[in-house]
């Protein structure tokens, strides 16, 4: 039998039977005391099952809660193995081997780049011609069964679904080769990369700009530098950030129904029990409910893995198969956890005096103290002022960057608590009732309130030191590429072997659905027609470049133009004899089959008197010419001997996948011809991948953060049913006790985003000063944590309120 609740305050609460706990193990030394250990742990057990309803509800929400934690710190484990073994793979299939290229003969092969983007989405490959010999005795490429033989393809899972869908319609046009199979998991980075390998003739692969000739797959030698102090930086502080919040939540859940647990533990003292055998038995049942947890938790690791098998994002995939932790970090999860909720369990029970006629837990209440919380912070701040300038990024210093971090982050949430407490006790009895409900319940159970809003400090504490780093980082990480994408959106060098092929490749651009114009530029290289005097090796050269006059005014400054002008622009460097290009000197038109100019076998040319000499402008890639320009009319370009034809694209934006047709009709000059997408800035390839990585481990911290609040604020109205039911039976309407769970939801998220702000704040300066970049505070980040705070509150209000509708029947008043 039991009896109704005491009003709250009162310090007390309500004794439940329990069977009485077993007699004590007899006999002396360790092994009883282990023995006892095991058998108060069993029963502790025994009472998170056979506890009845009450007892199997705050396990199940202990095990959800700890299970949440654990699938994302297993999931966190797993990236190391992942990456590894997806490098692994593309570096099985690489051809930059760094040692000496192997002499071609029957057994090298001659292998050519020919990636391609369609719709956003890049497309890896690699054409491929045997040196010698039988392509059918040369080393097959991973994941491929033999080497495939000329106008034929072997494409990836992923490539093969786009290509017979209705979507890759398009894309089809860019492949003219047959799919003779599908390559296997060896010979792929993940599931949905769109990779092919195509089996060419030799002609065709000359065309390719850059070929590489091996006689195996794999990288030999291949290395990759060191990230540079600010991009290490940025990973450290990034994994501190998106774990602590998880260890926060997997503590936290271990209290979950430390109320109705405790009032367990004060029946069995008045069945006599002591205050050691009591900690015992409720460390036993935190142990079962994380052990729970464990298994809930592994589960819901089986089950993301599989769901990440299936998603891609930018471009990057993992098989399910490779979503593995290490066996180290594994076990580690599976020893923390379990010793974790046993920590807290004790530590809790600390505050708390369990008598046989009740359990003593406001009464009197300790003021929390200052000193030691505030001694974290400055212990962390003392682990990074030693780093300030001299961060390089090795072991070590890695090592003291992250426990700075750690202990300064872990620091301004140990002050959560003492601040909640501190403001709250002094708000008076004035106010709506909604408020005062509110403020009555957190001045009874400030720490509780802390616990539930301590992720969301340390993550919006972390993220806002995160994005002052990104954004001294990404700047240095950033560059502009002087590109005018306004000017023209494509840029294409096409391969060609004399004019007359560069003016088919301008005009078949400018036929190609969705151009709204080429500018079309053919350059090449003119000499003196005599070596220098002082060194008879040293043959003068200048640039000649041949383009109609809508295309040279995008080069070259120009009041007027007209078929058959020549233009002249003057080098601002070199020495003054290099300037022979002038109006009325001849040039030098022959070159060698070395690429050299021939004095022996010139072809001259005289430039027009009426040329004029103009000044450069940068075009729409960025670059800056000079030397000779002429007009069709004045030049036949058919004279070059190794023209060089450049097409900057103009796109009609009223033309849906304008650029794939550009891309279609590249494919017919080269199958590794490069479509440049012009673009204003760019970005590091690592900074870029860095970001990436972060970007997904903060929303699944987040959406942690998130669920977290939700499980601690319904396991305390879950707590709070019979008092809810009592407000009711006395009248209290439900939009009150709705506002006053806003409320009590509300007053410690704003304390914790003000505290997280000047922890973060404070990380922040920290990390900028450590690899010496100028401070700058993210304003717009600071709004969006704002923001993000605001949205945690109302998502957990929301949420929390058909619970709360439910608590609040009359059935909540009935005692067995």
């Amino acid at each position: 039998m039991s009896r109704p609740a005491d009003g709250p305050g009162t310090g007390t609460s309500t004794l439940t039977a329990v069977p009485p706990p077993p007699p004590p193990t007899p006999g002396p030394g360790p092994r009883a005391g282990i023995a006892r250990w095991a058998a108060d742990l069993a029963l502790g057990a025994r009472f998170a099952v056979n506890g009845g309803r009450e007892s199997w509800t705050r396990t199940v929400m202990t095990a959800v809660g700890v299970g949440l934690g654990v699938a994302l710190l297993l999931l966190a484990a797993a990236i190391p193995t992942a990456h590894t073994l997806r490098g692994e793979r593309t570096d099985a299939r690489s051809v930059y081997n760094f040692g000496d290229a192997p002499k071609h003969g029957p057994g090298t092969i001659g292998v050519g780049e020919a990636q391609t983007t369609y719709r956003g989405r890049e497309i890896g490959g690699y054409v491929l011609a045997p040196d010698g010999g039988s392509h059918r005795a040369l080393p097959a490429p991973p994941g491929v069964d033999r080497f495939p033989a000329p106008g034929e393809m072997w494409v990836s899972p992923a490539l093969k679904e786009l290509l017979d869908s209705d979507e890759g319609k398009l894309l089809r046009e860019r492949f003219p080769y047959r799919t003779a199979g599908v390559i296997g998991k060896s010979g792929l980075s993940g599931p949905a990369e769109l990779f092919y390998y195509a089996g060419v003739s030799q002609k065709t692969l000359e065309r390719v700009g850059a070929t590489y000739h091996i006689d195996h797959w794999g990288n030999r030698d291949g290395g990759s530098d060191p990230l540079s102090p600010a991009l290490l930086l940025l990973i450290i502080v990034g994994c501190v950030v998106m774990l602590l919040p998880v260890l926060i939540f997997v503590a936290t859940a271990a209290r979950f129904g430390g109320e109705r647990r405790d009032r367990r533990l004060a029946a069995l003292r008045l069945v006599g029990a002591d205050i050691h055998m009591t900690r015992r038995i409720a460390s036993g049942e935190s142990l079962f409910g994380a052990l729970l947890g464990l298994t809930v938790g592994t589960g819901l690791f089986l089950l993301a893995r599989e769901v990440i098998g299936g998603l891609t994002l930018w471009d990057i995939s993992f098989f399910s198969s490779d979503i593995r932790p290490a066996l180290p970090l594994a076990l580690a999860v599976a020893v923390a956890v379990p010793a974790l909720a046993v920590v807290v369990t004790l530590v809790a029970l600390r505050g708390i005096a369990i008598e046989p006629l009740g359990v003593v837990r406001n009464a009197a209440p300790k003021r929390r103290r200052l000193w030691w919380r505030l001694l974290l912070p400055l212990l962390g701040i003392g682990l990074l002022l030693p780093l300030v300038g001299h961060f390089g990024g090795n072991d070590r210093q890695a090592y003291q960057a992250a426990a700075g971090a750690v202990l300064l982050l872990i620091g301004t949430t140990a002050l959560l608590p003492w601040l909640v407490e501190a403001v709250v006790e002094r708000f008076g009895g004035k106010g709506s009732v909604p408020w005062q409900l509110a403020t009555r319940r957190l001045q009874l159970s400030s720490g509780t309130a802390a616990r539930a809003v301590s992720g969301i400090t340390i993550a919006v504490a972390g993220a806002l030191a995160l994005q002052m780093l990104f954004a001294s980082v990404e700047s240095e990480n950033t560059k502009s590429t002087g590109q005018d994408p306004r000017r023209a959106q494509l840029m294409v060098n096409v391969p060609v072997a004399d004019g007359a092929q560069a003016r088919d490749a301008f005009e078949r651009y400018r036929a190609t659905k969705g151009v709204r114009s080429v500018l079309g530029i053919t350059e090449d290289y003119v000499s003196a027609t005599h070596a220098d005097k002082a060194d008879p090796s040293v043959v003068s050269e200048n640039a000649f470049t041949v383009a109609d006059c809508p295309s040279l005014r995008e080069v070259i400054r120009l009041t007027r133009c007209e078929d058959g002008d020549v233009f002249l622009v003057q080098p601002d460097f070199g020495e003054p004899g290099d300037n022979f290009a002038r109006p009325g000197a001849q040039v030098n038109l022959a070159y060698d089959d070395e690429g050299m100019p021939d004095l022996d076998h010139k072809k001259l040319w005289t430039i027009p008197r009426s040329a004029t000499v103009v000044e450069s402008r940068t075009d729409p890639t960025g670059s800056v010419r000079n030397g000779v320009f002429a007009t069709p009319g004045a030049f036949d370009i058919a004279r070059l001997a190794g023209p060089k034809a450049t097409a900057m694209i103009r796109l009609d934006p009223k033309v849906p996948d304008a650029a794939e047709y550009v891309r279609n009709t590249s494919v017919e000059f080269s199958p590794s011809l490069d479509v440049m997408q012009l673009s204003s800035t760019s970005q590091s390839d690592e900074f870029t991948a860095i970001r990436r990585g972060l970007f997904i481990g903060a929303t699944a911290t987040l959406l942690l953060i998130g669920a977290s609040m939700i499980v601690t604020t319904l396991e305390q109205l879950r707590e709070r049913k019979r008092l809810l039911s009592v407000l009711v039976a006395f009248g209290t309407r439900r939009t009150t006790l709705s506002w006053s769970v806003l409320w009590q939801t509300a007053v410690p998220v704003v304390l914790g985003l003000a505290l997280s702000l000047a922890g973060g704040l404070a990380l922040g300066v920290m990390l900028l000063k450590m690899v010496g970049q100028p401070l700058a505070v993210d304003w717009a980040g600071l709004g969006a944590m704002a923001g993000i705070g605001g949205g945690v509150i109302l998502l957990v209000t929301l949420v929390s309120l058909p619970p709360l509708w439910r608590m609040m029947r009359p059935e909540g008043l009935r005692t067995e």
